[in-house]
């Protein structure tokens, strides 16, 4: 797979992908990663990429022009994508777009290539909305100063999932989020530490207890801290009649 990341601060990327997981995937030819400066691709002397906002208003937007010429040059002889599920996508990085989550990341992950447009200060002009990029995603509801650490997330969350990429080929399909639900809890040695005992079952052998403990523990966990992907989850009856006695447990206790 390839990612080609558009940005106005390519420094920003410097040493973020060469430790773990991406470094290796890079190494043995899984990945590999472009950053470009957009502002290469601006035609004036000054290289300006941004200017003011018809119809006023503070800030600055990002101009169309460099943004078209950069996607353009990347993607040369390849043509651009004008649809989702293509094999190339161009994904504009907006506090607009879709919420991103593994069911996306698991989307991105069977593409050929991703092309990342960082966006930055106001935004971007709208043409580049409307004529250019295929897809739109925000990482959260909340304010960054531009769309590098999304890039940088996007990269990470697919890069995992690629079939290669880690050396537990189950390490990606028993992650948080990776089934629907929060995952269990880990412990290692010692099987005591400061008086804080590992819990027998995982020192039992038995290897079917171990995975109904482990399952419920994620059913718990998602239970007390994110009830709401309980909603969407794959679950079994014995899922949900553990569920249902954790509800009449806590029932109870409010009496």
């Amino acid at each position: 797979m390839r990612f080609d990341i558009l940005t106005l601060f390519p420094s920003l990327f410097s040493g973020v992908f060469e430790e773990s997981i991406v470094k290796r995937a890079l190494e043995s030819g899984l990945v590999t990663i472009a950053i470009h400066n957009i502002r290469d691709y601006a035609t004036d002397k000054h290289h300006v990429t941004d200017d003011e906002p018809y119809g006023g208003g503070g800030g600055m937007v990002m101009k169309a022009e460099p943004i078209f010429r950069a996607v353009e040059a990347v993607l040369s002889n390849k043509g651009l994508p004008t649809r989702k599920g293509e094999p190339t996508q161009i994904i504009l990085l907006s506090p607009a777009g879709r919420l991103f989550n593994q069911t996306i990341a698991r989307e991105l992950a069977t593409r050929e290539r991703l092309v990342l447009i960082c966006g930055r200060y106001e935004g971007v002009d709208e043409r580049v909305r409307e004529h250019l990029v295929t897809d739109e995603i925000s990482v959260g509801d909340y304010v960054l100063s531009g769309g590098e650490i999304p890039a940088m997330v996007i990269v990470e969350a697919v890069t995992r999932l690629l079939p290669g990429a880690l050396g537990d080929p189950l390490a990606a399909v028993q992650d948080s989020h990776a089934s629907g639900l929060l995952e269990h809890p880990h412990y290692t040695r010692p099987a005591v530490f400061r008086g804080w005992a590992v819990p027998e079952v995982l020192l039992s052998g038995n290897h079917a207890e171990v995975a109904r403990w482990r399952r419920q523990q994620s059913l718990l966990r998602t239970h007390q801290r994110r009830p709401d992907l309980l909603t969407k989850a794959d679950l079994s009856a014995e899922d949900q009649e553990f569920l249902q006695r954790l509800t009449g447990q806590e029932s109870t206790n409010d009496v």
